[in-house]
């Protein structure tokens, strides 16, 4: 599952550098198709420039420009994932036309299909798989079909093409970040993806995001305005500490501020329980287990408080695992703890390959 906003591809790639643009940090990973599997070449962590509110396509050239001589430099083509607070990903009933044509009439008229004016925007379709025995006539009414769709707007992506360009890179596909995950773990844990109803959650900066899979259907996709810079930064207020050294209480959280990390992650909780909730009401089928990554995955008692909110079994997953590792030795050690950071670059870089 692709959603391209933007896509050059002509051709399938060998090699694939994916940078998942954070609000805070910046994660890239270098792939290689070798054979029937992928090795894993490399990856880079990085503080993010100033994102959030207008970095000009200069300044962001120039961060992209040294994500790519921390790889190696070692190739030109390039997958960006659009965060989940600056990209949509929704499902909609459209007509059952070329996906161009769908484009062009979610571009004409969102709110009639989206229920919401996106002036500006691009948008991008994925028309959805029918599930196993259903019958095509079945899933045809009216002529129209479910799709997911994808949207930012249209000077973001402009933006991103040209920092790409002053980078000296080639963007081979801009995508939304919400795709990442779902990418990665079904090339990870294919036998769950396909057999079973899962929460997939990836905290981020300022945003988390849930999306619920259905025998390997992404079924729900929801956004929430809360992430792991809310927990550092009540982590810091409670001890009275600086927002770095909050940062590495956090993943570690010793007992005087579990109680604390407790009342920080519930409203986190809620949220994510109520979409699960509203699909288990929908589909009357219960979600068995969530998985979860992002930076603050990494901490075990993070994971266990949520298990605790949702009531449902969760674990933290390494994306990883289903890649040929040729990591620098320095990275060797060091990937399984940052591993679940990595889930929306890797992805990205599955789409495009």
């Amino acid at each position: 599952m692709a959603l391209p906003f933007l896509n050059n591809q002509s051709k399938r790639l060998d090699q694939i550098m994916a940078i998942d643009l954070g609000a805070r940090t910046t994660k890239a990973v270098h792939l290689q198709r070798r054979g029937e599997g992928l090795n894993f070449l490399g990856y880079v962590l990085q503080d993010a420039p100033a994102y959030e509110k207008g970095v000009s396509p200069e300044l962001l050239g120039e961060h992209l420009a040294a994500i790519n001589q921390a790889l190696g430099g070692r190739t030109k083509q390039v997958v960006l994932a659009v965060g989940v607070g600056d990209s949509m990903v929704r499902h909609a009933e459209l007509p059952m036309v070329p996906v161009a044509d769908m484009r062009m009439m979610l571009k004409l008229n969102a709110k009639n299909y989206l229920q919401q004016d996106l002036p500006d925007h691009v948008f991008d379709c994925y028309v959805m798989p029918l599930r196993p025995g259903t019958k095509l006539e079945a899933s045809k009414t009216g002529q129209k079909c479910t799709v997911l769709v994808g949207s930012a707007k249209k000077q973001s992506i402009d933006n991103l093409q040209t920092a790409a360009r002053n980078a000296g890179l080639t963007a081979e596909q801009i995508v939304p970040g919400l795709i990442g995950p779902p990418n990665a773990f079904e090339a990870t844990k294919q036998d769950i993806f396909t057999k079973e109803v899962i929460a997939l959650v990836d905290i981020g900066f300022k945003h988390s995001s849930i999306s619920i899979l259905l025998n390997g259907e992404l079924t729900l996709s929801r956004v929430v305005g809360l992430g792991g810079d809310r927990l550092t930064s009540g982590v810091a207020e409670a001890l009275g500490v600086g927002y770095a050294e909050a940062e590495g209480i956090k993943v570690g959280l010793p007992d005087e501020v579990q109680s604390t990390m407790v009342t920080l992650l519930a409203p986190l909780g809620r949220e994510l329980r109520a979409s699960i909730d509203f699909f288990e009401h929908q589909q009357d089928k219960p979600v068995t287990q969530v998985f979860v990554s992002g930076g603050s995955a990494r901490s075990d008692y993070i994971i266990q408080i949520l298990q605790t909110e949702l009531m449902i079994p969760c674990v933290s997953w390494n994306p990883t695992t289903a890649l040929n590792m040729a990591l620098p030795p320095q990275q060797m050690g060091e990937v399984e703890q940052i591993a679940p950071q990595l889930a929306v670059a890797i992805g990205a870089a599955l789409a495009a390959l």
